[in-house]
């Protein structure tokens, strides 16, 4: 008879592509974890990995009851979480990923007020990029992220949290910054710096001022970073331009909010979700979240009327 264990067993080869990282994460020792593969092997009459293979990959069929483990293994933690439900008991573990243009403004407006109001939940959260969040959540090794939607992945739900608009953030001594009205195309203009590549916010900026991917970026260096933080202080001392999503210079001191503009034509909007994998279970957590969030953003952000969604990944 197929065991849970056996199901976990898999999953964990599968994740870690060897067998001895696997039994490491599983925390029993190497030859039990072969010895109970191999014991499912010879029940079910098929072979799930190719073992000749550095790392270890599964089989065709392998692949479809891997598959189908994970699912089994999720029906599993929804079990326990109804049980929790049923008993009114609020806790567990979120393993959350989020992009670093929000992880600086938005971590610190939920993060302490989540765990004041629920001592029993532990989150644990990471920076990362986009596409490696997408990969963690598919592959069970987050819970739940926060980017910028729509991504147009079916493996990936996705429930819109808040909108930012997305702002211009220019030195004083650029022509930008004198101008009463400021147009979309106005950001075509040189000067521009830019995040670098692996950056939702840099393709939405791309997107919106209709910037050739060929053409030069006129600043007097390149930067190739992730930090919203580092390209407001290189315009400050170098002068040029950008676009910033709202949290990030929404609580700039006084004497910089000259320097902050909107479009008058326009109003660009990025889609913050929080997403998660369609076969996660822990549901009231993830609902949990989501209401935190959302009540400690300003009230505004949450009406996407305001605006466009300025859209980063194609279909």
């Amino acid at each position: 008879m197929i065991t849970l264990v056996q199901l976990q067993y898999l999953v964990a080869i599968d994740r870690h592509r060897n067998f001895a990282r696997a039994s490491q994460a599983c925390f029993v020792t190497q030859p039990t974890l072969s010895m109970q593969v191999k014991k499912l092997e010879d029940e079910l009459g098929i072979v799930i990995f190719d073992r000749t293979k550095k790392p270890v990959i599964a089989t065709e069929i392998g692949r479809l009851i891997i598959d189908q483990a994970q699912l089994v293994l999720n029906q599993t933690d929804q079990i326990h979480e109804t049980i929790k439900s049923f008993n009114q008991k609020i806790s567990g573990k979120i393993r959350l990923g989020i992009i670093p243009t929000l992880a600086p403004y938005l971590l610190p407006r939920f993060a302490g007020n989540l765990r004041r109001h629920y001592p029993e939940v532990q989150l644990l959260a990471r920076e990362l990029l986009t596409e490696e969040i997408a990969e963690r959540l598919i592959a069970d090794e987050l819970d739940a992220g926060i980017f910028v939607t729509p991504y147009y992945n079916s493996k990936i739900r996705e429930w819109p949290l808040f909108y930012e608009e997305m702002k211009i953030y220019t030195s004083p001594g650029h022509a930008i910054y004198s101008k009463p009205l400021i147009k979309v195309r106005d950001a075509e203009a040189p000067g521009i710096w830019l995040l670098s590549d692996g950056h939702c916010f840099r393709d939405q900026v791309i997107n919106l001022c209709d910037i050739p991917a060929s053409r030069e970026q006129q600043t007097p260096y390149e930067f190739e970073g992730g930090s919203l933080e580092t390209l407001m202080r290189i315009i400050d001392q170098e002068g040029g331009f950008t676009l910033m999503p709202d949290l990030a210079v929404l609580d700039l001191p006084a004497e910089k909010q000259p320097q902050i503009k909107s479009f008058d034509d326009y109003t660009p909007l990025r889609e913050v979700s929080l997403v998660f994998s369609r076969n996660f279970a822990k549901h009231r957590l993830l609902q949990l979240l989501f209401d935190e969030i959302r009540a400690n953003v300003p009230a505004y952000m949450i009406l996407p009327e305001r605006g466009k969604v300025v859209e980063w990944k194609t279909k």
